[in-house]
């Protein structure tokens, strides 16, 4: 850690990068409770610029520090865990309340299926928490960071209600199998590749390049539930990496 720019006036600008990660999940969740899946999608993407950039100017005034450290952890946590869960939640309370009529007329299952998002944030929080004292995420991950998880998610429950090909997705029991089986990735021991590049020859990023490729191609044809696809073939490409 490089400490030398600390006390300089600038060094608050990554900080604030960060802040302002924390400030569009924060209004993204806003949205979300109130159905409007499409604003908070796009505040999630605003938030993720703000935590690319705040990283980048941290390393660029070299004014990285263990405060920075922290604070984007509990951004990450809002932007990235309790927002995707909330989204969830509200796809998961208009399915049901739909069919059931009302809080009073659910089934004990159905409270299950209505409540199963909060597996995001909890399963979120471990994950990060893991990422920060674990030596050996340095230059690849275990488990699945929690913005691709965060974006599988909001790119699903925003096809659901905006996609009528993928609109039969809106299904509370798939929807409660899926927030376990990712909360589970995320904190599981499977490998999964970084896009850093320590050189741009084909040779040794093999994988990264596919992955780009086929990302890109999925987004191109699906549009946002493209998005989806796209961390789905990430996290088969890294399993099947680990396999060959």
């Amino acid at each position: 850690m490089n400490t030398t720019n600390q006390n300089k006036w600038y060094a608050f600008v990554p900080n604030m990068l960060t802040l302002f990660n924390l400030i569009s999940g924060v209004i993204a969740i806003y949205f979300a409770f109130g159905n409007n899946i499409q604003t908070a999608l796009l505040l999630m993407i605003v938030g993720g610029v703000f935590d690319f950039f705040d990283g980048f100017v941290a390393r660029l005034l070299k004014v990285s520090g263990e405060l920075g450290k922290q604070l984007d952890s509990l951004a990450d946590l809002i932007s990235f865990g309790l927002l995707p869960g909330v989204m969830v939640f509200t796809v998961q309370r208009e399915l049901i309340l739909n069919n059931a009529g009302g809080f009073n007329e659910l089934s004990p299952l159905n409270w299950i299926y209505l409540i199963s998002p909060i597996l995001i944030p909890v399963f979120s929080a471990i994950r990060l928490g893991k990422f920060n004292i674990d030596t050996r995420q340095t230059s690849s991950f275990l488990g699945l960071p929690t913005p691709a998880n965060a974006l599988f998610f909001a790119s699903l429950t925003w096809s659901i209600y905006h996609n009528e090909l993928f609109s039969q997705l809106g299904n509370p029991l798939l929807l409660a199998l899926l927030v376990l089986a990712f909360s589970l990735i995320m904190v599981s021991e499977i490998p999964l590749f970084a896009l850093k590049f320590s050189s741009y020859k084909w040779e040794g990023n093999q994988i990264r390049y596919i992955f780009i490729i086929g990302a890109l191609l999925l987004i191109s044809i699906f549009q946002i539930p493209g998005v989806a696809f796209s961390i789905l073939l990430y996290i088969l490409l890294s399993i099947t990496k680990k396999i060959i």
